[in-house]
């Protein structure tokens, strides 16, 4: 009984640590984009959308460059801001699509609400540009 007791409390945090885990982009394939992929083009960031792997699950890869930030410190932070800003704006996210978002230098001197109205413009460009392809 004592085992089974323990099983079923691991069998429950493996659970939450599932449905925790954050929907992103791993692999190199995944981040490759087409010509007629969306993209859109803000103050801080570049959002680039393609067609979903799995359907019905939106990802998001993010990308800070080595080039556009020397520091460390600065790639986390805008990783940080992007991530702060898609958990916002994450319902406008469509389940078809997978996105990418790269960062650009002034995304450092972003502050929370402009970033987050940027992103929320980016992803409505984004959804708009596929309706229009579709239509």
């Amino acid at each position: 009984m004592i085992i089974f007791d323990f099983l079923l409390e691991n069998l429950n945090i493996l659970v939450l640590l599932t449905i925790m885990k954050r929907k992103t982009i791993l692999n190199h394939r995944d981040f490759l984009t087409v010509r007629e992929d969306p993209v859109v083009f803000a103050d801080c960031f570049v959002a680039k959308a393609k067609s979903a792997k799995f359907i019905g699950d939106a990802r998001f890869g993010l990308v800070a460059t080595k080039k556009t930030f020397r520091l460390a410190v600065h790639r986390n932070r805008a990783k940080r801001l992007l991530r702060d800003w898609i958990a916002f704006n994450e319902d406008l996210m469509l389940p078809d699509m997978d996105y990418i978002f790269i960062a650009r230098s002034p995304i450092l001197d972003c502050n929370r609400e402009d970033g987050r109205n940027q992103m929320r413009k980016a992803l409505k460009k984004i959804a708009k540009i596929k309706n229009e392809k579709q239509a």
